[in-house]
């Protein structure tokens, strides 16, 4: 029997019943008024019976000012208690019901864009500056017609006051709790792909001279103290985990992102899932490829895994901590070979979700050959005229776009469409 199938027990004593997991997608259901819809909860009512160990959701923002894309769930307001806030409850625990209703646990990703709010999402006005650790731009390229184009889609952010930092990391806080109060098994903070908190962790992001930069482990306090906060006020039992890019281990970055791994270990982390890429440099969207992408070390056909070497590094460290991978899984015998080499305990799946949201049974079912237990996505195909745009990330959102259209298909009862 495939050890992807074994249970397995995060510190806080929740129990996946098996090592497959449903990856945070963009669903992009939220609608205009930015919450749980009954499309949202029929896809994820999908995914409930599709026998995975745990569901992870889509981004949920935690200030429906500062939104990623136009329609994602969030928060409208803050959250005093289930008593006080009970139609906002119960909203979410609707939501936390059509998860979980067929058994798998349900995790929250938590999220606040940061500088990588599109000019037309959230409710701050289409001028209105987005917030970042520093007042950095994000640029998508280097001519000008790229940084124009970047200063078009992404305003230049402002630099967070205290009070700012504040407020985010209550508004993460209240988020949490909400979820808690709502039914739901835990949240995962997004610190990767460039959004808010990764902006704090990362150098080229953060240039502050404060407590919240200038080093590893100032630029860790932002996500650290979220973390600690929300420890006090959820349940032992709640489930805490964050997103975590990699780093290249040639950089002079590798230390640094070590130190911040230790310091969330420490502040009590039930997992960390490893992933990668930015607006920038979306390494992130990489995942339609039919072959593995190139490394810089020699791979082989079933190191499928785009971060295995990152995650075996992690390990090597911090050997106790839970570490889930993602990107790239598209076979059973893939997987199976990131479990053999101990670089994770579990497994996150994306893309092949969004086309098979039962696809844990190709990994699961024993009497499945190796060639039958694996689906092959090929890349989607990009229009010329968004080969005409100047945007480094075009091709990529266009493909993660094309597998949000697969989710909503989920969510109208139409059979997904694989990429030919």
């Amino acid at each position: 029997m495939s050890a992807l199938g074994d249970s397995v027990k995060l510190p806080c004593g929740l129990v996946f019943p098996n090592r497959i997991v449903k990856a945070a997608m963009a669903e992009m259901l939220g609608g205009f008024a930015n919450a749980p819809t009954p499309s949202l909860l029929k896809v994820y009512g999908q995914w409930g019976k599709g026998n995975w160990g745990a569901v992870l959701t889509g981004n949920v923002q935690v200030d429906v000012n500062h939104l990623g894309t136009p329609f994602d769930p969030a928060l409208a307001s803050g959250y005093t208690d289930p008593d006080t806030n009970k139609d906002l409850v119960e909203t979410w625990r609707q939501y936390a019901n059509a998860c979980q209703e067929h058994g798998p646990p349900s995790i929250v990703q938590l999220c606040h864009p940061g500088r990588q709010s599109l000019r037309f999402a959230g409710r701050r006005g289409v001028f209105a500056s987005p917030i970042a650790p520093s007042a950095i731009p994000l640029m998508m390229g280097e001519s000008y017609a790229q940084q124009w184009m970047s200063w078009f889609v992404f305003p230049p952010p402002r630099e967070m006051t205290q009070a700012d930092i504040d407020l985010v990391t209550r508004q993460f806080v209240d988020a949490a709790r909400l979820m808690a109060d709502a039914g739901f098994s835990g949240v995962e903070l997004h610190g990767a792909h460039g959004y808010l908190i990764d902006q704090f962790l990362n150098p080229k992001s953060n240039t502050r001279t404060d407590v919240y930069g200038g080093s590893a482990t100032n630029r860790a306090k932002f996500v650290l103290d979220i973390l600690h906060q929300i420890r006090a006020v959820v349940p032992s039992t709640f489930c805490i985990g964050i997103k975590f890019n990699s780093a290249d281990h040639n950089s002079a970055s590798f230390e640094h992102t070590m130190t911040q791994i230790s310091l969330i270990a420490e502040a009590g982390i039930d997992f960390i899932e490893i992933s990668g890429g930015t607006y920038e440099d979306p390494k992130m969207f990489d995942a339609g490829q039919t072959q593995p992408q190139p490394q810089k070390s020699a791979r082989t056909a079933a190191r499928e895994a785009f971060f295995l070497e990152f995650a075996s590094a992690v390990r090597a460290r911090y050997p106790t901590l839970i570490l889930m991978l993602t990107g790239g899984f598209r076979t059973r015998a893939g997987a199976e070979y990131a479990l053999s080499q101990n670089a994770c305990d579990l497994i996150g799946i994306g893309r092949p979700a969004a086309i098979d949201p039962f696809f844990p049974r190709l990994f699961l079912d024993d009497s499945l050959t190796e060639e039958e237990a694996r689906l092959t996505l090929k890349r989607v195909s990009v229009p010329f005229w968004a080969k005409l745009i100047p945007l480094s990330a075009v091709g990529a959102g266009w493909e993660s776009s094309y597998y949000t259209r697969q989710i909503q298909r989920i969510a109208k009862g139409l059979r997904t469409i694989v990429p030919l």
